[in-house]
């Protein structure tokens, strides 16, 4: 019966991926935010709790915090994950991150796991640029931390476009 479900959802999407028009780029980013993340979002809890509440919140639009306490210094990370870089309104991006926003970088896992391990070696990267900086000054050493960060994040507020 697995199995059958799993052709039906198969099919539905195929059959209404002509409706969406997505571009070869919306289907890899679609599909890399629906990817069951590799990290454990229960150790991504307390992990957040330890390491990001200082500078972060996730808080939802109407204002109910899910997540940290008066963190401001670092974006609002509600539903951040699997959207575009530099993309929460209203808030004061340093140059680098507001440069990486103008390309088609997006907060996939892998990018996300990458640049909390080295914030200004990621940006160095994506812009191809060697004096590209990060405002962030905090790293998450362990790729297992920041995938469970990943999945933390990802378990109370996943991406949806507009």
């Amino acid at each position: 019966m697995k199995t059958f479900g799993a052709i039906a959802a198969a099919a539905a999407l195929i059959l209404a991926a002509p409706a969406f028009a997505a571009t070869e780029k919306d289907e890899a980013s679609i599909e890399a935010a629906m990817t069951a993340p590799g990290g454990d979002a229960t150790t991504g809890e307390a992990v957040f709790a330890k390491q990001c509440v200082t500078c972060h919140v996730v808080e939802t639009p109407d204002g109910e915090t899910l997540a940290g306490k008066r963190g401001r210094l670092g974006p609002n990370l509600y539903g951040i994950l699997g959207g575009p870089v530099s993309a929460v309104a209203d808030f004061r991006y340093g140059k680098s991150m507001v440069d990486a926003g103008e390309t088609d970088a997006e907060w996939t896992e892998e990018d996300f796991v990458a640049y909390l391990q080295d914030p200004t070696g990621w940006l160095r990267e994506t812009l191809d640029d060697s004096d590209a900086r990060s405002k962030m000054a905090w790293k998450v050493s362990d790729p297992q931390d920041a995938a469970d960060l990943y999945a933390y994040l990802q378990a109370l507020a996943p991406y949806k476009p507009e």
